[in-house]
């Protein structure tokens, strides 16, 4: 057996969002998967949709003594847009949103977890979708930017860690390229503009948070979803395609968080292809000026890349990235059967180093990493009255083992927070797959503590985990 310290005042947490928890409640306005929902709810796993949700907006008290059970001393959650905000022109208040927001807040600092709160997770309202495009527009990201001040005006006072956006690039890809989030378009030009609006959206919100910050410790990030692409051969064209998916997957707005100033190289691809986003000198000068504090990295799978086989330059057939690269499946992998998705812990290691050796060792924490399993109910233990998760330890600890391989190396990692401490709605999948600590009936909204949460009550008090040889360095 090895154990493996961790820092003090490490974060030990969990993160979910606003739109996967709360319900539709009292919300004066519908996001993209509110209307989604409605007009298709054949697109979600057994038509179960946001309304409910796990319940948090009538449940949050009894949620949050639940994360408390399970050890956690932060937890991510968003703000909703589509909640606090009753008129989204002009950004007038909604009363019940502000008392909830400000009731959960209390509650959590009170349960003595450390709230984290980020801005926008995939949920843009669906009338400015319709009205102006959503991030489309610049107006958007004005009203985005609204938002945000008041967020920081009503809540800074107790809240340290702010992100602006959860994942940008799955609102790239999801909406404008593989169809995956509402409105399902398939368009390279649209999908580099929002890339570029919800970057400008970022930067001006670090501006706002700069100007109405109150807490004198307070600071600003992004959570951005690293994923290190390898190449499926030693091959020129391989490697190039590896390396063009990283530019555009990666890079993009990892050098223009941490550094302000997007890759040189994807400027130069894009340009020549026709497709590069509409800008001007200020919003570049605002974007150099306004990087982040920390950055938080959602991790769950490798990406792998391979050369196109075929030339995608077509008269029928708009720029997409894919003109570039294509996804390759490895055979002979560990893999997640019931997500699809490769496991392969090595890969956080790499993002660490990458971080540490080419962006200035900014502070950063794993901001989500879990694993989506269907039909937890196959693991119900009657004797102990729980869910034995063992597969999700074991997921843990061997994640954690590379997490701690880079902090040793002098990578600057503050912290560690699963997806997710309360199963939750999981945007088209809805609760096919369950990644809590803490799992729910969805039908009873009873919730009861897992396996893992007691592993990881024991994990955050002790900042430390054992692992056997076999759980080392597994890949």
């Amino acid at each position: 057996m090895t154990i493996l310290k961790f820092p003090e005042n490490f974060w030990w947490g969990a993160a979910t969002s606003g739109p996967q928890t709360e319900g539709r409640f009292y919300k004066p306005h519908a996001n993209i998967f509110d209307y989604d929902f409605e007009k298709n709810p054949q697109n979600y796993w057994h038509g179960i949709g946001p309304d409910t949700a796990s319940n948090f907006y009538n449940d949050y008290k009894n949620d949050i003594a639940l994360m408390k059970s399970a050890g956690l001393n932060s937890v991510r959650t968003s703000i909703q847009w589509t909640r606090l905000i009753d008129d989204l022109e002009t950004g007038t208040l909604n009363p019940d949103a502000v008392r909830f927001y400000n009731d959960v807040i209390d509650e959590f600092i009170q349960q003595g977890i450390r709230p984290i709160m980020n801005l926008h997770h995939f949920d843009v309202p669906v009338e400015l979708l319709h009205k102006y495009g959503g991030w489309e527009s610049k107006r958007v990201v004005e009203l985005y930017v609204q938002f945000a001040e008041k967020c920081f005006e009503l809540f800074s006072d107790r809240v340290t860690d702010w992100f602006t956006h959860n994942e940008p690039m799955v609102v790239v890809e999801g909406g404008y390229l593989y169809q995956f989030h509402y409105p399902d378009l398939v368009d390279g030009k649209k999908a580099v503009q929002v890339a570029y609006n919800l970057q400008l959206a970022s930067a001006k919100a670090i501006a706002a948070f700069r100007k109405h910050n109150k807490n004198p410790n307070g600071k600003i990030g992004v959570i951005l979803n690293l994923t290190p692409n390898y190449p499926a051969s030693d091959s020129k064209e391989d490697k190039a395609a590896a390396h063009f998916a990283d530019l555009w997957q990666n890079s993009l707005f990892m050098e223009a968080s941490v550094k302000g100033e997007f890759p040189l190289e994807l400027v130069e691809i894009l340009t020549k292809d026709g497709v590069i986003w509409d800008s001007t000198p200020e919003e570049l000068n605002l974007i150099r000026q306004n990087t982040i504090d920390y950055l938080g990295v959602n991790f769950y799978h490798p990406n792998r890349a391979i050369a196109p086989k075929y030339s995608s330059d077509s008269l029928a057939v708009d720029w997409l990235p894919n003109k570039y690269f294509e996804e390759y499946e490895k055979r002979g992998v560990r893999m997640n059967v019931d997500k699809g998705w490769e496991i392969y812990p090595r890969a956080i290691y790499d993002i660490a180093k990458n971080i540490q050796e080419n962006y200035g060792n900014i502070p950063w924490f794993v901001s989500e990493n879990g694993m989506g399993v269907s039909r937890e109910e196959r693991y119900f233990d009657s004797e102990t009255n729980r869910i034995n998760d063992d597969y999700r330890i074991q997921f843990i600890k061997e994640h954690l083992y590379y997490v701690h391989k880079g902090i040793a190396e002098g990578s600057n990692c503050f912290g560690y927070h699963l997806w997710t401490p309360i199963d939750c709605f999981s945007w088209r999948n809805s609760y096919r797959n369950r990644y809590g600590l803490i799992s729910v009936d969805i039908h009873t909204q009873v919730k009861s503590l897992k396996k893992s949460a007691y592993f990881f009550k024991e994990l955050a008090v002790t900042s430390s985990v054992e692992l056997t040889e076999v759980e080392m360095e597994k890949e």
